[in-house]
């Protein structure tokens, strides 16, 4: 449920973390959205380049709450003016900018239901059929796997996403086994215009005893 900005996140009114090097990009084309939904452990490196992103789509601030208590666990926005990226980047610059790793309070593994809100804006052309897959991982496992529809977008538009996420019960013992590994949750957030890959962001996720 977590987006990248540059340095970080989104929403709409008509979503960061920082990532790594491609591999495979002559598979890009045949990333779909039904090839995605049938990961069943993280990705090694991203399906496609940062060159992807036609459409200009930057995420401007992220903000995640308890849904039953309004409770803020995380928030962030990106820098005003942020510098332009070079033609070419380092690999582990790369991966800085299209990856995050999270540090949540272990009680938000109890919490039943989580909402993101993501702010974002797009370049000069409409972005039509924007859609988000983001597939959870723990210990290599998948754990669960969301996925929504933004939908049309106007050229140059700031727009808001919000998104109601169902957390899974975790029963101690789990919890427990969260705690006791940090940064094994893992995910891969896919983004995608018409079907077609445009974005691919990594998070790692610890969570610690408050």
């Amino acid at each position: 449920y977590f987006p990248v900005l540059r340095k970080q996140i989104i929403h709409s009114n008509q979503g960061y973390s920082r990532q790594f090097f491609v591999r495979g990009l002559n598979k890009m084309s045949n990333t779909t959205p039904e090839v995605v939904l049938s990961y069943d452990k993280p990705t090694r490196g991203y399906l496609c380049p940062l060159s992807a992103n036609t459409y200009g789509i930057e995420f401007l601030k992220f903000e995640i709450k308890d849904y039953d208590t309004n409770r803020v666990v995380y928030q962030v926005a990106r820098e005003p003016d942020p510098e332009p990226l070079p033609d070419t980047l380092d690999p582990e610059v790369e991966n800085l900018i299209r990856s995050v790793k999270y540090t949540f309070p272990a009680s938000f593994l109890k919490f039943k239901t989580v909402r993101t809100l993501l702010e974002f804006c797009v370049g000069p052309q409409p972005v039509g059929n924007l859609r988000m897959i983001e597939r959870h991982f723990f210990k290599d496992k998948l754990v669960r796997s969301y996925d929504f529809e933004f939908g049309f977008c106007i050229p140059n538009s700031t727009n808001s996403w919000e998104a109601i996420y169902d957390v899974p019960e975790h029963s101690t013992a789990m919890i427990n086994d969260y705690v006791a590994h940090p940064f094994a949750h893992k995910s891969d957030s896919f983004y995608f215009v018409d079907n077609k890959l445009i974005m691919h962001n990594k998070a790692e996720y610890q969570y610690v005893r408050e």
